[in-house]
């Protein structure tokens, strides 16, 4: 992003000295002015020397360097988060491809499982049934006066690593890391929430250094309780344009609870509806480079979770948009594999999420996922199963026997839960396939020619969505956003992309795509009478960019106290 310098670039503050020095917002470290010094009472706490934020900033990335554990790397930037906000977002901004990995999947979930074991200090709220009654005390805890955007999970299902109760606190910390160096929040307007239900998992219950409630998970009215509770309070206290994103719920409650608010709050699912509008728009993608159409695809989905079935939703309401028929009818070119097999109709023990899949089928049914892609003869197969390399050598040569260009997603996270790699990918079909991963995958060389994969991150979506819906103070975030969200970033996606075999536009355009999106799903809420900031502004990208985070220094100027 290129970042023109502002007039009003200005932060103010009654704070001083060593209390000034412990607020990463204002802190500038050896690049506070001589002036700043004087005024704040700094004088002595730095050397003379006054440096750039640039020199800083390669500093920072020299120190790095040396360090060639990925966790340890991942403390480094948290530990710079805390410390120096702006900083610590130029340093991603500007380096946002390489730094993703790092601050993200798949490292973070590493993070998360050692959650307990590099805890510093309080990032975000921790929020557990011991809690209720008490919510609303807990939000004027908070020192930051304005929350715009609120990510919270109960940690049952992180990524594709299960049940890590309390250790989840690292999932949310990291999309709102995100939204703010790929969509521009503020990152003092964004909270982070952690609900302790308890765990499921029983080492994290033996781990002396596990730092949530050390119990089984709850369940009951009182988790459900807390869930209102929380939407309450955070109205009574923001409002009621806060967008709340549910992260890394398990299954059952993601589904329902999505149903509950979605209608009620300015709020939405990204594992279900976030990771649905980048996988779709990387369909667009893989589309434009077979010169077929969606409604010709016939696509095979195996996971039938919350990614999963997000994913079939949306493709069977693009495919019914586009071509004028019913959604039931979209639904039908969308097939579904799970733990048991093949989904079908007449199947015993299907819930309502999968029924809406169920199609009438004819002929043997299998279980194992090799039989049943030659019997299916899928054009494109998905993968949402957190089960790593079970699109086998033989699935994958299989996909390439029925297909000239067969389009193969391997979506899970981590690393180790994808797919498969996109070295498999493209070694096992003779580099036919055109293959997009949810974790990264270095460039792969085959037969003289190098297929850069594309990584479906459901950071192409989320940071621009929720930008356009914060700044129009939407008051709900109607599940259409993610058709437009998914087809604006597709449209993003530039020839020379296309032929390195990429479906998604380069990551160095992470914000200025952001600021697309931003601006279409924005537009979409002010055409539906959603919007609350009036009057509409003339030039929504305009507008969004003139709002977006600047992560060099401000001028940091004394602020006379309230009398």
């Amino acid at each position: 992003m290129h970042y023109e310098p502002p007039s009003d670039h200005v932060l103010r503050t009654t704070r001083k000295g060593a209390d000034l020095m412990r607020d990463p917002k204002f802190v500038k470290g050896l690049a506070f002015t001589q002036q700043e010094r004087d005024a704040f009472h700094l004088r002595g706490f730095y050397p003379d020397k006054i440096l750039t934020q640039e020199i800083q900033v390669r500093r920072v990335l020299n120190n790095l360097a040396k360090i060639t554990d990925n966790l340890q790397k991942y403390s480094f930037l948290q530990e710079l988060h805390e410390r120096n906000n702006h900083l610590f977002f130029r340093v991603v901004m500007d380096n946002v491809e390489e730094m993703m990995p790092l601050i993200y999947t798949p490292t973070v979930g590493l993070a998360c499982q050692k959650f307990g074991h590099i805890w510093r200090k309080p990032k975000g709220l921790f929020i557990s049934l011991n809690d209720l009654g008490h919510v609303a005390e807990i939000f004027d805890n908070w020192p930051e006066p304005k929350v715009k955007v609120i990510c919270m999970t109960d940690g049952e299902r992180i990524l594709g690593l299960g049940d890590l109760g309390a250790y989840g606190m690292g999932i949310p910390i990291g999309k709102l890391a995100l939204y703010s160096a790929c969509g521009g929040i503020h990152p003092w307007t964004t909270l982070p929430i952690q609900i302790d239900a308890g765990t499921n998992n029983q080492g994290l219950l033996e781990d002396e250094m596990y730092i949530g409630t050390c119990q089984k998970r709850i369940s009951d009215e009182r988790y459900d309780q807390l869930i209102e509770e929380i939407f309450t309070a955070a109205k009574a206290k923001w409002g009621d344009t806060t967008l709340i994103q549910f992260e890394d719920f398990g299954n059952k409650n993601a589904f329902r609870l999505l149903e509950k608010y979605i209608d009620q709050a300015c709020t939405f699912n990204d594992d279900i509806q976030g990771t649905a509008s980048v996988a779709l728009a990387g369909l667009y993608g893989a589309l434009k480079m077979k010169g077929t159409d969606l409604k010709d695809e016939k696509v095979l989905i195996v996971g039938a979770g919350e990614a999963g079935i997000g994913i079939g939703d949306l493709i069977a309401l693009a495919i019914s948009r586009e071509n004028g028929i019913t959604l039931e009818e979209g639904r039908q070119r969308v097939w579904f594999v799970d733990s048991r097999g093949l989904i079908y109709a007449n199947r015993a023990g299907l819930n309502h999420e999968k029924l809406k899949f169920a199609h009438s089928f004819e002929g043997t049914i299998e279980k194992d996922l090799l039989s049943i892609v030659k019997t299916m003869k899928p054009s494109t197969l998905i993968g949402c199963s957190a089960q790593g390399s079970i699109f086998t050598t033989e699935i994958l040569k299989e996909m390439s026997e029925i297909n000239e260009r067969p389009i193969i997603f391997a979506l899970s996270n981590p690393t180790s839960k994808s797919e498969c790699t996109a070295e498999a990918a493209y070694t096992h079909s003779k580099g036919k396939a055109i293959f997009a991963s949810g974790s990264p995958f270095a460039p792969v060389e085959y037969e003289g020619r190098t297929f850069k994969p594309g990584q479906a991150n459901n950071v192409y979506i989320f940071p621009g969505v929720g930008k356009g819906i914060v700044r129009a103070r939407a008051t709900r975030v109607p599940a259409e956003v993610f058709y437009i969200a998914a087809k604006t970033l597709a449209a993003e996606l530039r020839e020379e992309e296309i032929a390195k075999g990429s479906v998604f536009p380069s990551l160095k355009r992470i914000q200025l795509v952001s600021v697309k999106i931003a601006a279409a799903s924005a537009a979409y809420t002010y055409d539906q009478g959603l919007a609350t900031n009036l009057p509409r502004p003339e030039n929504l990208e305009e507008y969004i960019m003139s709002k977006f985070f600047d992560p060099r220094y401000p001028r940091i100027e004394p602020e006379k106290p309230s009398l």
